[in-house]
């Protein structure tokens, strides 16, 4: 069969951020907790920067799983909000899946934690209903690397597309001419690195 290049269109993007919860995060051990914070903060700068529809939702909130960290909830204030009860699964919620119609969208970016359940549950769901998935591999944690490729596995071999955000930023933009200052922004700020180059580009245009 011939294989078809399923690239992501910023115009039919919906960002699902899924269990980023002060409890649960004590559970990543695939990342640092540093790296793995700016991994999820990139992302969540990345669907700002192209304005893509966001939908936050937390998994039993007032039990040992902990709110949603306070950096999303101030970086999406009028994001669709799903406090679900109890589903472990979020697409087990019918106002999740509810929102995520309701953004109209047929390409979904997936980020959570814990990648094998919080991660894999809701995506191999969307693409069974017909989504085009898309999972934000780095700014998605749990507990070992063993699980976590296991779980790469399953999702991919159900057609979820595994990605990290730099890559998801890049297929975003397309075009370094669409933005170069905004894009470039965005990369040193979570890259230092990328950081350098960009500083050396500046002092180069200055002199």
């Amino acid at each position: 069969m011939a294989y078809s290049y399923q690239r992501l269109d910023k115009n039919d993007v919906a960002v699902l951020m899924i269990d980023h919860q002060a409890g649960l995060l004590s559970l990543v051990r695939d990342f640092g907790p540093d790296e793995f914070k700016n991994n999820v903060m990139a992302l969540a700068d990345i669907a700002e920067f192209f304005d893509l529809p966001t939908i936050l939702t937390t998994s039993f909130e007032d039990g040992p799983n902990g709110p949603l960290v306070p950096e999303l909830k101030a970086k999406f204030p009028g994001a669709a909000y799903i406090a679900r009860p109890g589903q472990i699964n979020a697409w087990d919620n019918e106002e999740f899946v509810q929102a995520v119609k309701d953004t109209g969208k047929k390409q979904l970016l997936i980020a959570g934690v814990v990648t094998d359940v919080c991660v894999a549950f809701p995506a191999l769901a969307a693409r069974e209903a017909g989504y085009e998935v898309f999972v934000v591999t780095d700014a998605s944690g749990t507990f070992n690397t063993t699980v976590r490729d296991a779980a790469w596995s399953r999702m991919s071999q159900a057609g979820v597309q595994l990605m990290n955000w730099f890559s998801v930023a890049g297929e975003l933009h397309r075009d370094w001419r669409n933005d170069i200052e905004g894009f470039g922004g965005i990369l040193a700020s979570h890259l230092p690195h990328y950081s350098n180059l960009i500083q050396s580009r500046d002092a180069t245009l200055k002199s």
